[in-house]
């Protein structure tokens, strides 16, 4: 059995406030909905798509990747088992690997278990690869109109400002609190429109800073707009400590004219993306080339100077990388199955992340190429 969380809450609305709470909400939704793709289907893997590529990134930067990825896998079934390389490229740039990855799991899963129809029911959806509390509500109501709650940061923000809800939202019990509400005040006739209408009004109205209260079509029953508390709520506590990696990466250039690429590890952080050779470390490095000369498994002819740094941030992880670059011998490097050597124009045909695509630019730069 579930354990319970240990607070609940209710929202103090009558039955009365609510009809009109709901009124509101889908009247302001009707006049203001974004236009967006994803809307024009009722296509559940279409939908899932969108969910999927929304988490954690904005709306214009999935536009145009929800845009190739709906005509390179139209279908189900044209998505879930074609390779990874090919997956990953067509997601470079999106970051978050792992939500491709496990989308693609799980789109396998339903072809095997559920005959490549997205399950109606809740505990089905949640037995699939990648799909949590979050998604199955959003496939649920949006998809099918089965009211379910889709408790996410826009959720947060409204309903922690409407009523003041002083649970703090890093801690995962606190996520029952707000599906309580969002349960006791949505739609049960029209859950698809309410909740796009919750993500529309966090995303445009309800804003993380300077929110635009007197814009709000449900002011009037915000306890936070009455109490001048807006700035209080959500309550989030807890926050995920960024660690500094500190990385020094080379590009080698071989005597056929190509570049050495490294395949990176199977798991873990950017599992089997392609990179250039690299050296990681939690502090600096002292005295890079010489480091370099010392640990690079085979003879390279090193340049000296660095030709810069790069700086990228994860969730919980700041790359800090110095580039170097270099040329070496084809025939002296190893035979391992992680090295390829490439030419230039077969670079775009293999998935980078972002830290490296900005290396190799800063690579061509420096050779005074086309970026």
């Amino acid at each position: 059995m579930v354990n319970q969380p240990e607070v609940t809450m209710k929202s103090k609305l009558s039955g009365e406030e609510i009809r009109k709470f709901q009124e509101s909400i889908l009247s302001w939704y009707e006049q203001n909905a974004r236009v967006l793709p994803w809307r024009k289907t009722s296509n559940p893997y279409h939908v899932w798509i969108s969910e999927v590529m929304l988490q954690q990134t904005q709306v214009n930067t999935v536009l145009p990747y929800y845009d190739k990825f709906v005509k390179t896998y139209p279908s189900i079934q044209d998505f879930a088992f074609d390779s990874e390389d090919k997956v990953l490229k067509m997601w470079e740039g999106l970051g978050y690997y792992s939500r491709v990855r496990n989308f693609q799991a799980g789109c396998r899963q339903v072809i095997e278990q559920f005959g490549g129809e997205v399950p109606r029911d809740k505990k089905q959806l949640l037995s699939i690869k990648g799909v949590g509390d979050y998604t199955s509500g959003a496939l649920l109501s949006i998809c099918y109109n089965i009211p379910t709650p889709a408790v996410d940061g826009n959720v947060f923000r409204i309903y922690g400002r409407l009523f003041e809800v002083e649970d703090d939202i890093s801690k995962a019990k606190t996520k029952a609190v707000y599906e309580t509400l969002v349960n006791e005040t949505m739609s049960q006739s029209n859950a698809r429109e309410f909740n796009q209408a919750l993500m529309d009004l966090g995303a445009t109205v309800c804003l993380y800073k300077n929110p635009k209260c007197t814009e709000c079509p449900v002011n009037q029953f915000c306890s936070a707009y009455k109490n001048n508390t807006i700035e209080k709520f959500p309550v989030k506590l807890g926050k995920t400590k960024v660690k500094d990696v500190h990385l020094l990466t080379v590009v080698l250039k071989t005597d056929t004219n190509k570049y050495l690429i490294k395949k990176r590890p199977s798991s873990g952080l950017l599992s089997n993306f392609y990179m250039f050779l690299s050296f990681e470390s939690e502090t600096p490095f002292r005295n890079q080339p010489k480091f370099l000369e010392e640990n690079i498994p085979f003879k390279v002819n090193l340049k000296n100077e660095c030709l810069g740094n790069v700086k990228h941030v994860f969730s919980h992880l700041k790359w800090n990388l110095d580039v170097y670059s270099g040329t070496v011998k084809e025939k002296t490097i190893p035979k391992d199955k992680t090295y390829s050597v490439i030419t230039e124009t077969q670079m775009k045909k293999y998935a980078f992340p972002v830290p490296y695509q900005k290396v190799w630019k800063m690579y061509l730069k420096s050779k005074g190429l086309k970026k």
